[in-house]
């Protein structure tokens, strides 16, 4: 038999990891991370990762388990957790994004492999959200310009079957779900003062050390981790072409730009029951339900 889902998505900084871990306090259940900047080892304070201590008591699959340059897929976050579900194992899968929680709860449409040597060309572009709005200005819309890792695949689809990405998805509407899951859509009306509230605190911690330390060790500001949110700023930062009053402005627009990216993207999917993320007793009430009596 296999295990229980329960899936708590929603937008960055609303609060998902701390019910995550009330939940895994109280019932036996394994904590899958979909978040696909905190798999990098090395980005912990800019990704917003559980503390070691944190991880120690409450252990999450996908957390450290890349380096900087390495790729993880959407498909690797859903082969892990099918695995553990297929096991007999109770999942709580937490996180915020959206590409990985389609993979997991409805997938996609099929598309080509990877092809290494058209990827590195498309990911050169230095306007690859112009140049797929040429081509494809369906899938332009839907995707944020900074998006290059979205923006490049959708590329790279086109030039590998001479169709558009929105098409190829459109000529194969998504079926059932993959699996049966109670999924709940975490957030909050205080979000925007939340996100600013929580980069402050991230320099705070050591966000600029963190950076300038990856740096040091040879992890290029080139790689998909690094031009991610906060870390690309922090990067220029780091490297003396702005001030840290821009960085911190942009890394705070920046972040809450994408929580509205989120937000649009896991509605797409459907099925989210919404909950206050400081309605604890309402999230332990639905995990009961899920897993029954703690």
């Amino acid at each position: 038999m296999s295990g229980r889902l329960l899936v708590l998505g929603g937008p960055t900084a609303a609060g998902k990891t701390a019910l995550a871990m009330a939940i895994a306090e109280r019932w036996p259940v394994r904590l899958v991370s979909a978040d696909a900047m905190q798999v990098y080892r090395g980005l912990n304070i800019g990704t917003g990762k559980p503390s070691p201590e944190e991880l120690r008591r409450f252990p999450h699959d996908n957390i450290d388990v890349r380096d900087p340059h390495e790729e993880f897929s959407a498909m690797d976050l859903a082969d892990g957790a099918d695995a553990r579900l297929r096991a007999g194992e109770d999942v709580v899968v937490v996180g915020g994004t959206g590409f990985y929680l389609r993979a997991l709860l409805i997938g996609f449409a099929p598309t080509p492999a990877v092809d290494p040597a058209l990827r590195a060309t498309l990911d050169a572009l230095p306007n690859p959200h112009a140049a797929l709005a040429a081509i494809d200005p369906a899938s332009a819309a839907r995707l944020h310009p900074n998006d290059r890792v979205r923006l490049v695949r959708a590329l790279e689809v086109f030039h590998l079957t001479g169709r558009p990405m929105s098409v190829v998805h459109a000529e194969h509407p998504v079926g059932a779900p993959r699996w049966p899951a109670r999924r709940l859509w975490v957030d909050r009306p205080d979000l925007d003062a939340r996100i600013d509230a929580r980069v402050l605190q991230m320099v705070d911690q050591g966000y600029v050390a963190e950076v300038e330390g990856l740096l040091n060790r040879g992890v290029s500001r080139e790689l998909k981790p690094m031009r991610s949110l906060g870390y690309r700023w922090m990067c220029a930062l780091v490297a003396g072409e702005i001030p840290l009053s821009e960085a911190i402005e942009g890394t705070q627009r920046d972040t809450r730009r994408f929580a509205k990216k989120q937000r649009q993207m896991l509605r797409s999917i459907g099925g989210f029951e919404p909950v206050n993320a400081d309605d604890l007793d309402a999230v332990l009430t639905i995990a009961a339900d899920t897993f029954g009596p703690a």
